[in-house]
Parts: structure tokens; sequence; C-alpha cells
């Protein structure tokens, strides 16, 4: 029985988590110079299987190449290849009938003789379902059984025992990742598709569009050239965006007129000018298919408040406020 140590002794933290990372990455190093060598048409041949399915992906594995496979079918499903994770025991009491005829498999498994896997290997062969093994073990019986395999470099646990799974994992996980990347990159996958996927949280909210949450028509600050500051500052105030924009007899924007503008003209009779007279001109403008991350970069950048939204021949179609990427959980 192990007893837990009331005390550990931490000295060698520091120094262990080093070499644990420098074992890891050089497990990564192997493994991005066999996809480079002897696994470089395998790979490829593997992501035109999957990406080629009418059915769905299914991963597979038990213990902790489990645990890898299971955030791997998370996303590969999240980034465009319909995908999900299969228990190997669950499949054994049931679980098979989730597999499709149009369905391929990806099964996880480091030295490839995993007893659990059995049965869904054998469905796999009954009904020609293709599969994929994911191993260390060239000439195991899931290698054996497999129509592609991947063949993953034996490298050092990082471990001091060799036993606990780290190193190994961690070539399971970046493998997995690339069919993922790979496959979106081959599918033209768009930061718009992305979003359909992830509409919660702080992700979908950075996913989001100017267009998406700007506001418009009657809700706009908008006065002519020659607008007296008075009826300005009156606009200023009852839209309370910080700014009122300024356009022309054709309705092109052309300046700005901010709070900080009136700030730095209290030293002249305001109630005298126009707007020409205290505008900023070539003011910072944003269009609507621009990403809520990259308006907020732009109102960081220049220390500003709000930017007025344009169409392609710069007339206004909306504003957006910092206090709206706020709202929406961007910022």
């Amino acid at each position: 029985m192990i007893t837990r140590q009331a005390k550990v002794d931490v000295e060698g933290a520091i120094s262990s988590a080093i070499r644990t990372i420098e074992t890891e990455k050089a497990g990564l190093v192997a493994l991005s110079a066999v996809l480079e060598g002897e696994l470089h048409d395998v790979f490829r041949e593997a992501v035109g299987l999957i990406g080629g399915i009418a059915g769905r992906l299914i991963v597979t594995g038990i213990g902790k190449s489990g645990h890898i496979g299971a955030k791997l079918a998370a996303t590969l499903a999240s980034t465009g290849t319909p995908s999900f994770f299969v228990h190997p025991v669950e499949a054994n009491h049931g679980d098979l009938g989730m597999i499709g005829r149009d369905d391929v498999i990806l099964a996880l498994s480091w030295s490839g003789e995993t007893a659990e896997l059995q049965g869904i290997v054998s469905y796999s062969r009954r009904f020609a379902i293709p599969l994929i093994a994911m191993t260390s073990g060239e000439r195991s019986a899931l290698a054996r059984a497999a129509d592609i395999v991947l063949l993953l470099p034996k490298v050092q646990e990082a471990c001091p025992h060799g036993l606990a799974p780290t190193t190994s994992t961690l070539m399971q996980l970046a493998l997995g990742d690339a069919i993922a990347v790979a496959l979106l990159e081959a599918r033209g996958f768009t930061a718009t598709d992305f979003k359909t996927f992830h509409p919660g949280g702080k992700l979908g909210a950075s996913l989001s569009h100017v267009g998406d949450i700007m506001h418009s028509g009657e809700n706009m600050p908008l006065v002519a050239l020659g607008t007296s500051m008075p009826d300005a500052v009156h606009m200023l105030a009852q839209k309370r965006y910080g700014c009122v924009g300024v356009i022309d007899g054709e309705g092109t924007l052309v300046g700005i007129v901010t709070d900080g503008d009136i700030a730095r003209n209290l030293s002249r009779n305001l109630s005298e000018l126009t707007v020409d007279e205290v505008m900023t001109r070539s003011p910072k403008t944003v269009k609507p298919a621009t990403l809520a991350t990259a308006a907020l970069g732009l109102l960081n950048q220049h220390n500003i408040s709000a930017l007025i939204v344009t169409d392609e021949a710069f007339r206004p179609v909306g504003i957006v406020h910092f206090h709206d990427l706020l709202r929406i959980g961007a910022a």
C-alpha cells in the first residue's frame, strides 16, 4: 500500500520540470522527422481517407490514449470533421451500433496490443469499415488489422520509470491535432465556419463581426458639414457614443467630432464655430465584416472609445462602441 507523505521535497522540481519538457520536446522532434520521412505518404493517405468519408470519424482508445482520443474527437468535430469518441469497453456492450458503414475508425494504442480494442477492431473488419491505427507497435495486433498505420516513433517517456504515458501521449495529441488542422486547411474552413461550432463564451464573442453588433439607422450620431457646434454637441449628448460623424452632401464620412476635440477647443467660442473647424479629418473606421477582436484592437491602439462603420464607398452604415464589445464578451 502506498502511503502519502506529509511533506514533499520540491527542491528538484524545476530541474525535473525542465527535464520533462526537454524529453517530451525530443519526442515531438522525432515525430516531425518521421512525418518528413516514412510517415509522409501514410499521413497524406489518412487525411485523404478521413476527408472523403460520407459518415463520421470514430475515435477510440482506452486509458491515457482514450483521454487523448476524446480530446481529438472534440477538436475534429469543432473544426469541420464530424467526429465523436466511442469507448471501446462500451462498444463491446452495445455502442458498436453507433458506428456506421460510411464511417472511419481511428484507434489509438501505444502498444497496439490493447485487449479492450479487440471488439471494435473485429467489428471494423467484419463490416469493411476503414481502420486507421495510431500506434508505436509496428507488428502489433492493431497494426496488422489496420488499413492505415500511423506509426509513432518509440521514444523515451518523461516518467523516470518509463511507465507513465507522457511523451507518448503528447505525440498522439500532436499527430491528432496535425490531422485536424490538415483537414481544416484542406476544406478551407474559415473563422466564420469556426464560429458556427463555437457560438458561446469568449471565443464565440471574439469571432463576432462588427456588423452583428453595430448600431445603425436612427441610432447613428451623424451631422452634415456646416453644422453648428451647439447642434453637434446636442447630437453628441443625445446619442451618447462620445462622438459625432460628419458627412458631406453625398453621404460620405469626412470627419468626426469627439469629446476630445471639444475639450481641445474649449478656449475658443464654440457657439460661433461649425463642425468643419473642430472635427478630426480621416477618422478611424471599420467595415461591417471586421472581427470584433480586430475592432477592439483598433480601439486600444488609438485610445478611442468608438468606431464609425463604413461601406466600400466610405458612407457610414453604423457605429460600434467599446461598451458593445464588453456586452458580448469580446473585451
